[in-house]
């Protein structure tokens, strides 16, 4: 029996109101305390409650149910829903970058290293599993609202600078998919991740306020300058809505890097391995390789054995933006094309440009002719 998910004060409502015996049902991160009056004639049968606040006594109304109580910890276990930028810059304060200090982000962060990149106590890594568990479930909710189809990801260095030019280009490509109707994915970091985030939460506005906000970014380069975020913010202050969702799928692993707050929905992981194959594994609509160092020449092969084996029934395609970079400063994808050649790859949909439209083309190609 399939378990129906009970993620939202409403949803929970709707249930008591209309159910004497409730069965196979997962409760997640609720309140019960204040519903006692919904209570009274019910049965509770093969239910999960994760996380969730039960009046005393609760046991009564329940058979064959388990319950998954919080852990004292600086983060949900159970939390019902992905992070959104309020979330993890909570106490953030603009003109105090200190303050950075002060959220949930950071706080979070802080534990995390003070438990163990890899902890060992098993009370701690049973939350930290939990926890992802819970992003991974609110993660596939989100996704169950796009074809798989229309899920581009974009892979690149976190150190890229705001100035550079292919930051711009990624935020032209990005903003041009979303408007084409594709979901933007990336690390959820800064540099060419906040780059596609960027271009996506400006989509259906003007180039030029594009153009004006990459200008207003480059006062702080990189995350490294003290105003990244004030100047992000800024960004945000200028146009606080968007039409067009993105997301970001960071990790606590790498939080000395802060989280793009430009994706409108944010999986933060502790787990960097579920993190890095979950994102490559969605992106089904195709790769993009911005210019990156060992971490993006990493998540490359990892696409490339997913590819070969066919893991998820077909290929994607592998685009690799800056001929020069993917040729001869760090030649991968000569290395790629040999092997393919060879016979020792197989699969792989391969393809290297240096302008813009060629690779918005080779997404949009793809999309119209893969059969799933």
């Amino acid at each position: 029996m399939k378990y129906q998910e009970i993620e939202t004060p409403q949803a929970l409502i709707d249930v008591l109101q209309n159910q004497s015996n409730i069965a196979y049902k997962a409760f997640q991160n609720l309140d019960f305390t204040q519903l006692n009056g919904l209570l009274l004639d019910k049965t509770f049968e093969h239910c999960l409650f994760l996380g969730c606040q039960l009046p005393e006594n609760f046991n009564r109304f329940i058979k064959e149910s388990f319950i998954f109580p919080q852990l004292d910890m600086p983060y949900n276990c159970y939390i019902n829903r992905l992070y959104t930028k309020a979330d993890l810059y909570d106490a953030y304060v603009l003109g105090q970058p200190d303050s950075y200090y002060n959220t949930y982000d950071q706080k979070v962060y802080r534990h995390f290293l003070k438990t163990g990149k890899y902890a060992k106590d098993i009370k701690e890594t049973l939350a930290r599993r939990l926890h992802d568990h819970s992003i991974t479930d609110a993660l596939d909710d989100f996704l169950a609202n796009y074809d798989e189809n229309r899920i581009v990801a974009f892979m690149g260095g976190h150190g890229l600078s705001r100035n550079d030019k292919s930051y711009k280009q990624i935020a032209f490509i990005s903003k041009r998919l979303t408007e084409a109707g594709f979901l933007m994915t990336s690390g959820g970091g800064p540099g060419a991740m906040e780059a596609t985030h960027l271009g996506a939460w400006l989509a259906g506005k003007n180039d030029e306020a594009l153009e004006k906000s990459i200008k207003i970014l480059s006062q702080a380069p990189t995350f490294k300058h003290p105003l990244w975020l004030d100047t992000a913010f800024e960004i945000l202050a200028q146009y606080p809505t968007s039409n067009y969702k993105s997301l970001g799928i960071p990790t606590w692993l790498y939080g000395h890097e802060p989280p793009t707050p430009f994706a409108s929905h944010i999986a933060k992981y502790f787990a960097n391995s579920v993190r890095e194959d979950g994102l490559l594994t969605i992106a089904k609509a195709g790769i993009i390789f911005a210019p990156g160092s060992a971490g993006t020449i990493q998540e490359i092969f990892q696409e490339a054995t997913q590819n070969h084996y066919l893991s998820f029934d077909y290929a994607s395609p592998m685009i690799f933006m800056n001929k020069y970079y993917w040729t001869k400063e760090k030649p991968v994808y000569t290395c790629l094309q040999q092997m393919v050649h060879e016979g020792k790859y197989q699969n792989l949909l391969l393809a290297i440009y240096d302008d813009t439209e060629s690779i918005i083309d080779e997404i949009k190609r793809f999309s119209l002719t893969v059969i799933p």
